[in-house]
């Protein structure tokens, strides 16, 4: 049986019977959730546009890479492109995708789809929907590292997308 509990915008929260492998089964509260697409901009110069963003959940700013939810019956290419422009109003010759990850496991079924873009071009393009609050920044990668190291930048997403980036020999 699947309950939803609540709806906000795409996301659902279900509780629903779930048969474990061992064959026993568990009632088991889910996060749905239509997935994402991160961003990894590049500039010719081989800088990294990210973005400085108000989040009312932990009411504060975070440094990440741009990046959204998929709307319903987009892809996650098409989901980068638009909302690399939402969020950076900059668009990309070229988009590369280096797979995916599943950042909440535990009790959220989202998968996030991770891009490079190159070939920017600045557009006009640029807006935030109601709820966000966007500076965009231009970083190198040593300045990026080190934002890491010193827990300048905490998000997940640009976190694991900067290394998958870096293990593919992109940056």
């Amino acid at each position: 049986m699947k309950t939803i509990i609540h709806k906000w915008k795409s996301i659902s929260l279900i509780e629903e019977d779930v048969k474990l492998p061992t064959g026993s089964s568990i009632t088991h509260t889910t996060i749905q959730h239509p997935g994402a697409a991160v961003i990894l901009p590049i500039t010719s110069n081989g800088k990294v546009i990210l973005i400085n963003q108000f989040r009312p959940s932990l009411k504060k700013w975070l440094l990440e890479l741009p990046a959204g939810t998929m709307e319903q019956g987009e892809t996650p290419l098409d989901c980068a492109k638009r909302e690399l422009e939402e969020e950076t109003g900059y668009s990309a010759g070229q988009f590369q995708s280096l797979g995916q990850v599943t950042p909440l496991a535990g009790f959220c079924d989202e998968i996030q789809h991770l891009f490079v873009a190159s070939e920017l071009n600045l557009t006009t393009r640029f807006s935030c929907d109601d709820d966000e609050v966007i500076e965009v920044l231009e970083l190198t990668v040593e300045e990026l590292q080190q934002k890491i190291r010193n827990d300048q930048i905490t998000d997940t997403k640009t976190i694991a997308c900067l290394s998958k980036a870096q293990l593919c020999g992109y940056l």
